[in-house]
């Protein structure tokens, strides 16, 4: 499995193939096929994230010590950003997620390009994804600790 510096590294390689923002919005809106969608039943407001002005719905599951994350969105371009994010975050363990530097968002111009309701969007998902991981980390902890 990739580390994720690897995937962050991928994705902005893949990014610098585009000169304009046009075209990488357009490769962004790509992208969102590619995310591992949430299940219908699981489009609730309990997987709502809080703060983003489209929709966006995340599911954590914690199986085998790692957490993978699948989602939704009602909007294109936020659909894509979530796929970024799932992408580099899921198949990790909690305190990965948790403690990830997430520099290829700055790398590829993401939070420079976005507008201030979607920049604060992907700020809510990201620490969104981190409340999982640091829910399931406490969790697994206290698991082990009482073993």
């Amino acid at each position: 499995m990739k580390s994720i510096r690897e995937i962050q590294e991928e994705i902005v390689d893949e990014f610098e193939l585009y000169d304009d923002w046009m075209d990488k919005y357009n490769y962004l809106i790509g992208l969102s096929k590619d995310l591992p969608l949430i299940d219908p039943r699981l489009k609730t407001n309990d997987n709502l994230i809080n703060g983003c002005q489209s929709k966006v719905w995340l599911n954590a599951e914690f199986r085998n010590g790692v957490i993978n994350f699948s989602a939704d969105s009602d909007a294109i371009i936020t659909k894509g950003i979530i796929s970024l994010l799932v992408r580099v975050l899921s198949g990790r363990d909690p305190a990965e997620v948790m403690n990830a530097d997430l520099w290829f968002i700055d790398r590829i111009g993401l939070h420079q390009n976005l507008s201030p309701t979607r920049s604060n969007g992907l700020l809510a998902m990201i620490k969104q994804m981190r409340l999982y991981a640091l829910a399931y980390y406490t969790r697994n902890k206290k698991v082990t600790s009482s073993k």
